[in-house]
């Protein structure tokens, strides 16, 4: 079983670019510790206080091991230190979720493109 770790932060609109920073920082945190990170965004169009982080991973057992490495890992424990006293992060919540098979990664048809 493969799950999802969706993250869905309310964040300071006036801080976009320290969120950039935070979430490059995980970029290179998150693979080190063992997660596939698919992604983080930031608002684009439209509300401009809300982005995601998407990381995967190939189990629950994976995700622990994952956890219990981020929590030994200095550069996280600064990156999450620094936003916490930037203040940049107003709301965080998470959520797990399973890809539903045959729906994950298609492209489009080469007619469509």
């Amino acid at each position: 079983m493969s799950l999802t770790c969706f993250i869905r932060y309310e964040i300071d609109p006036f801080q976009q670019d320290a969120f950039r920073q935070y979430a490059e920082n995980w970029g290179r945190i998150i693979p080190r510790c063992g997660g596939y990170l698919v992604g983080y965004w930031l608002p684009h169009e439209g509300s401009n206080f809300e982005a995601w982080g998407l990381i995967s991973f190939d189990s629950l057992a994976a995700y622990e091991a994952y956890r219990a490495r981020l929590r030994a890992d200095a550069e996280g424990a600064r990156n999450l230190a620094w936003a916490q006293q930037q203040r940049f992060i107003l709301k965080e919540e998470r959520r797990f979720l399973q890809g539903v098979a045959g729906t994950l990664n298609q492209p489009p048809p080469q007619s469509a493109l």
